[in-house]
């Protein structure tokens, strides 16, 4: 069983810092983009950030552009989301997810094929 673990969420003031992890198990990431989802309370799932397999490509969504940064450790087999100046409606559960696409990645939850179970964020003084 392909298995993605998410970690590095919890509580967290407006304006502080969360380095989300997104570590696989049982198989390797090296052929995998990476997308990172949110799901904010009452809201849908939306892909917020990407990563191809190479590192040639990445993605963010508007809201994040700029504040958040990902990154991947294929000798760890981890991908990482860096979250800086995080505001109130970054809250949310964040899913990583996996996808065997090459050299490009999507932010559509349709092309990813293993999914973690998540990890929550929230953004409150």
């Amino acid at each position: 069983q392909l298995q993605l673990v998410e970690s590095g969420g919890g509580l967290v003031q407006p304006g502080g810092s969360l380095r989300l992890s997104c570590a696989a198990s049982k198989f390797s990431l090296d052929y995998y983009s990476i997308g990172w989802f949110r799901q904010a309370p009452g809201k849908e799932r939306e892909g917020i950030s990407c990563i191809s397999n190479n590192i040639l490509s990445t993605y963010y969504t508007h809201s994040v552009k700029g504040r958040f940064t990902i990154s991947r450790d294929n000798a760890k087999n981890t991908v990482y989301l860096q979250m800086n100046s995080l505001k109130p409606h970054d809250t949310g559960v964040y899913y990583c997810a996996a996808s065997p696409t090459s050299n490009y990645c999507s932010d559509s939850s349709h092309e990813y094929q293993y999914w973690g179970q998540g990890t929550h964020v929230t953004v409150s003084s």
